[in-house]
């Protein structure tokens, strides 16, 4: 199996190989030679400079590392290429797995506006807003706004994370919007066309964990609620959505069903919702992949997802629903090398020093290391921090000791404003979840964090030495600390001591 990923889902699949007795292929860029995930693999590929464009993001290169170490099948992971059709045609060429939805699958749901016509075809409700293309032209514009009415978003017909998507709460900025997003999407995605919606506030983000075998059998294995996000992106992701009624449960899975079956899916997905204030269920998007935070599915519902794609990808039927049940509460938070006082600037550098959490119900999947290296090519996440728990306020007791224990110094991070949101009423109250919560209220959430303790500690501990040459006569010799000797430095600054 090769993996055609870095960092911790790379890290996932391996392991899951290594249990299920499977050989594993890694694939490295040139900024990634030694990293955790290089050297956790059986075998390990360089496919080229760091810049993802000419390495993970390079199709004939993930090809031809599979080709030369003879791998059977190709594992995506999430982001890169895991949604792009490109890669499952060209192994299907070579006579290689692709573990993910079929080539097919992945063009017909590559539009977004063709998954929303099929999906409301089906029966399924989508977020209002009209089902075709927007125009580049101003008239038109302006027509499809009125009938979209305000507040509405502006989307990429082929976005993704948040990426070509800019949120418009009048008519008089909406032409402004649409050229940034056209910019940022054609970027991005090699694609301009745009959409609009109706924005849905306030709103939760619920998502639906699919699995879709290629006979057509169909489940839903429970919902997340990740609605704790700062500009699109989630922070905090939980299992199941707290504080839903069973009929309110049974929509949200019912339309993930439908929406996967509108699709013709097959493999793990999730079907993205938003719950209204008045407790309606709209389809939001589908994606195409395992999710960053499919491990709270997995540690509620004692199911191994990965391993799942694999025994689908191998043509195996799925069980009847009763075979997954859920237990308990789980919760994730995403770890980054990143700076919250500072807008949450990415924090490249060098590990100096990691300490993960252990305890009971505590998992972590991530690159937390002594030396490991942050590069400034990819996205910044160190770890994620899972924590299960009988009951929802167990789990979130439970995740923030495992936070508080947790230890990262040589670059900066956003455990401290992890903790915060733990503890905060906008997600230890499941009443007030909602999608714009951390946006709202961001600079009241985001403080300048204090010294570690782990740092004071060091400070304090050093054997101090006399500094050569220092004092003479009776006076004392000076002593130095760590801050003397080491002089002028940050902690994991590329370049710097």
């Amino acid at each position: 199996m090769l993996v055609a990923n870095r960092g911790e889902i790379a890290l996932r699949v391996i392991r899951a190989c290594r249990v299920l007795g499977i050989g594993s292929v890694a694939v490295a860029s040139e900024a990634d030679r030694g990293a955790p995930h290089a050297l956790e693999a059986d075998e390990c590929v360089e496919i080229g400079p760091p810049e993802p464009r000419a390495s993970y993001l390079d199709v004939d290169r993930i090809v031809e590392a599979a080709k030369a170490t003879g791998a059977e099948a190709v594992h995506p992971g999430y982001g890169f290429l895991s949604e792009d059709p490109r890669l499952p045609r060209a192994l299907e060429a070579a006579g290689i797995v692709f573990v993910g939805p079929p080539a097919a699958v992945l063009e017909a749901s590559a539009d977004k506006l063709i998954v929303k016509r099929r999906v409301a075809e089906a029966g399924v409700p989508v977020i209002p807003g009209p089902l075709e293309a927007v125009a580049d032209d101003e008239a038109a514009l302006r027509a499809a706004g009125e009938a979209t009415g305000y507040p509405l978003l502006v989307k990429a017909v082929a976005g993704g994370g948040g990426k070509g998507m800019r949120r418009v709460a009048r008519a008089a900025d909406l032409a402004e919007a649409a050229a940034g997003a056209r910019r940022e999407a054609a970027g991005a995605f090699g694609r301009a066309d745009l959409y609009l919606e109706r924005i849905v506030e306030p709103a939760r983000h619920v998502e639906v964990q699919i699995l879709a075998d290629a006979h057509g059998g169909v489940l839903a294995i429970g919902e997340r609620d990740c609605s704790m996000q700062r500009r699109h992106q989630k922070v905090l992701e939980e299992c199941p959505a707290p504080g839903l009624s069973d009929e309110q449960r049974a929509a949200i899975h019912a339309a993930g069903v439908g929406a996967a079956r509108a699709l013709g899916y097959q493999g793990a997905g999730t079907a993205e919702m938003l719950l209204d204030a008045d407790g309606a269920v709209w389809f939001l998007e589908m994606n195409r992949r395992l999710q960053v935070e499919h491990p709270v599915t997995e540690a509620v519902f004692g199911v191994d997802l990965v391993t799942w794609q694999l025994r689908l990808a191998a043509g195996e039927r799925l069980p009847s629903a009763d075979a997954f049940v859920g237990r308990g509460h789980a919760i994730e938070a995403r770890v980054y090398a990143e700076d919250p006082p500072r807008g949450f600037l990415p924090s490249p550098g060098t590990i100096l020093h990691a300490r993960s959490p252990v305890g009971p119900g505590i998992r972590v999947d991530g690159v937390l290391g002594d030396g490991v290296r942050v590069p400034p090519y990819y996205d910044p996440m160190l770890a994620k921090v899972i924590a299960h728990g009988a009951t929802r306020e167990e789990a979130r007791a439970r995740l923030d000791a495992a936070l508080a224990e947790t230890v990262v110094m040589g670059v900066r991070h956003n455990i401290g404003f992890l903790r915060t949101l733990l503890a905060d009423p906008l997600f230890a109250d499941p009443a007030q979840l909602r999608i714009d919560g951390i946006d709202r209220d961001v600079e009241r959430l985001v403080v300048e964090p204090p010294l570690d303790d782990v740092v004071l500690l060091a400070a304090a501990t050093a054997a101090p030495a006399p500094v050569a040459g220092a004092g003479s006569g009776t006076g004392p010799a000076r002593i130095a600390g760590p801050w003397v000797t080491l002089g002028a430095f940050r902690l994991g600054e590329e370049g710097g001591r």
